[in-house]
């Protein structure tokens, strides 16, 4: 039941073809360009470039009436397509079909090539209907080149005194983006448009903040649960739109933050936690295109078995929403296991949010993400002989807090479909870079429910900043099925609030100027990857802080100290004020904003300021928070994202 487009490549990158035939504006065209094809046909169909299969997936075709198939590769010619036989573009001049249907967008040359072999009388129509505006287009000269649809879709609710806020830069302008905006586009559960609009973007580096509440007031909505589509037009540089993405409220107890939802839906999501006692785990399934998710098709199952999984019998409307409680299919799962999502392209990287119920306690809440789980990608046996050369290798950072106030808790979680085990080490550094202990923790199964508290791997040592930081890293010794795509899920108990934060990520090499498969990523350009430029947006309101945990891992041997600069930005991309950190090789830095930075320059700063991590010495990992005023105050984490 999984969809047949392609949406991401390793080797090609991310497809625009499926933004274009599903965006939003597109599906308002596609009901008539369908009607059309019903109502004017037969039809033939000329399938110049692959086009017309994906498109059938978003726009099923079961209502028009086709009398042949056609395709220009000869290579193509008897192959089944849409259930036809593939017929050559020659073919055409015997047709009696009152209607050519080009599945193509500029489709004039195309047309021009067959001209000779339309028969006359014989109505031509294409993909054109579908397009987005010209004014909407950064490359009109080639409308599925990926910087027209740089697009995403970010969950979005204002409703029950929850609300969320998304927030990122203008990195676009800082790639040569003359005068870039916004297209937002809020649908509610059921897929109806609540509202659309266009918003300009301030300057290069300059903070963007969409916030529900604020929707809401603007457009007099009713209170929603659903997704916002974000479009940004006159894109440079990334076709990536990334954002952190806050839950608040005015109870204190209210606050979560996730991150973008990557653009490109998958087949599989994986690092979807079971629930523990007293916890309700909801996975927010929230369709992507404009087909409904037939009843049947989303499935879950226990990671690494594969034949319990158990199918969500509920249709998701085209755009729409559904809350699935994991415990409707899986009513015995319990953390530490984790969850397989078999999602069948139908959605982008999903949601999922944890309600925590205590005896005496307001419900806790928390949001995060599972990953993509890789469908291409196989163990590589080179790895374990590369060690003399890559040193520690593929290394997975996470922060440690407090230990006297916080659990921290990671749990490996297998993210490849081809993986079936995972050998691997936890090394605890303390922020000075000095190495505390370390732990083989086995090969473990992809079935695995070994989840590792820091506590225990502490065991007496000290930590003498207060925190650290951990680093997940194969462990040769004990197993060589290494694919370099090592996730966890990492979450952190508050012991004095009961509140909780959890966030998941995968490894990568850091700081080291070999390569590997294209690691050391870059933002830009070919790796190695080197330099690190990472947003930390601010806090909402003066009762909620922002803390930042940066980390800084090498593969092999680095400078010994990072260059840091933590810029205060303006909301317009000024710089209003910045310091200088220097972070030891494998130790990391835990700051507060309010601590860094001193009142009179965060007041220069005014609202929906940020700070821009940047460093070209080294490549930091980030984690960022918020966390709320008095020891009840909700705290919220996720990972860093960089540009």
């Amino acid at each position: 039941m999984a969809l047949r487009i392609e949406t991401f490549s390793n080797v090609t990158g991310g497809s625009s073809t499926f933004k274009a035939l599903g965006h939003p504006l597109a599906a308002r065209q596609g009901h008539g360009l369908l009607r059309r094809l019903a109502e004017e046909g037969p039809v033939a169909l000329f399938d110049p470039l692959g086009l017309a299969e994906p498109f059938a997936e978003l726009w099923p075709l079961h209502t028009v009436e086709l009398t042949g198939v056609y395709v220009q590769d000869v290579e193509r010619i008897g192959l089944p397509l849409l259930g036809e036989r593939a017929m050559p573009v020659t073919a055409i001049a015997e047709s009696t079909a009152r209607l050519l249907f080009v599945v193509a967008f500029d489709a004039d040359r195309l047309v021009a090539q067959i001209r000779h072999l339309i028969p006359p009388g014989t109505k031509v129509l294409s993909l054109d209907p579908l397009k987005l505006p010209a004014e909407m287009l950064t490359d009109p000269g080639r409308y599925l080149a990926p910087l027209n649809f740089a697009t995403n879709f970010a969950f979005f609710r204002d409703s029950g005194g929850h609300h969320t806020r998304l927030v990122t830069a203008n990195y676009w302008s800082a790639y040569g983006a003359a005068s870039p905006r916004l297209w937002l586009c809020l649908f509610d559960h059921t897929g109806t448009v609540l509202a659309e609009w266009t918003e300009a973007l301030p300057e290069a580096d300059g903070t963007v903040v969409i916030d529900s509440a604020e929707v809401r007031r603007r457009f007099g909505l009713p209170e929603f649960v659903g997704q916002l589509f974000v479009h940004v037009v006159g894109a440079a540089g990334h076709d990536v739109v990334k954002y952190a993405l806050d839950t608040y409220g005015s109870d204190p107890h209210v606050l979560s933050c996730t991150h973008d939802a990557n653009a490109w839906p998958a087949d599989f999501y994986a690092g979807l936690p079971a629930p523990q006692p007293g916890e309700r785990v909801l996975l927010w399934v929230q369709n992507s295109h404009p087909v409904p998710i037939p009843s049947g098709t989303v499935a879950l199952n226990p990671m690494g078995r594969d034949e319990e999984a158990v199918t969500l019998r509920h249709e998701v409307p085209p755009f729409g929403s559904y809350a699935l409680d994991v415990a409707e299919l899986l009513p015995e799962l319990r953390w530490p296991r984790q969850i397989e999502v078999r999602a069948g392209r139908h959605f982008v990287r999903p949601r999922y949010e944890v309600v925590r119920e205590a005896p005496g306690r307001p419900a806790r809440r928390r949001i995060a993400h599972p990953n993509v789980e890789r469908t291409d990608l196989m163990p590589d046996p080179h790895l374990p002989e590369l060690r003399g050369l890559l040193g520690k290798g593929f290394i997975l950072p996470a922060p440690v807090f407090p230990p006297a106030r916080f659990r921290s808790i990671a749990l490996p979680t297998p993210m490849a479909r081809g993986q079936q085990s995972l050998p691997l080490r936890a090394i605890l550094y303390d922020a000075d870079g000095t190495e505390v202990t370390h732990r083989s923790l086995g090969l473990l199964p992809r079935d695995h429910a070994t989840a590792l508290d820091v506590e225990t791997l502490l065991d007496g040592h000290r930590l003498r900043a207060g925190y650290g930081h951990l680093e997940l890293i194969y462990d040769f010794a004990v197993g060589e099925e290494a694919d370099g795509w090592l996730h966890a899920l990492f979450r952190y108990e508050d012991r004095e609030s009961g509140h909780a934060a959890e966030t998941s990520f995968g490894a990568h090499m850091f700081n080291t100027c070999l390569v590997y498969r294209g690691e050391p990523q870059s933002y830009a350009g070919r790796p190695p990857g080197l330099s690190t430029r990472l947003f930390l947006r601010t806090g909402m309101d003066a009762a909620t802080e922002t803390f930042c945990h940066l980390i800084y891992p090498a593969s092999t041997p680095w400078r010994q100290r990072s260059d840091t600069s933590l810029i205060l930005t303006r909301r317009d991309g000024s710089e209003v004020a910045r310091r200088h950190v220097r972070i030891a090789c494998s130790g990391s830095y835990r700051f507060q904003v309010g601590d860094t930075f001193d009142a009179a320059e965060l007041r220069e700063a005014g609202p929906d300021a940020h700070v821009l991590i940047r460093d070209t010495t080294c490549r930091l990992f980030g984690y960022h928070g918020l966390i709320r005023d008095g020891r009840e105050g909700a705290f919220a984490l996720d990972h860093m994202f960089g540009f």
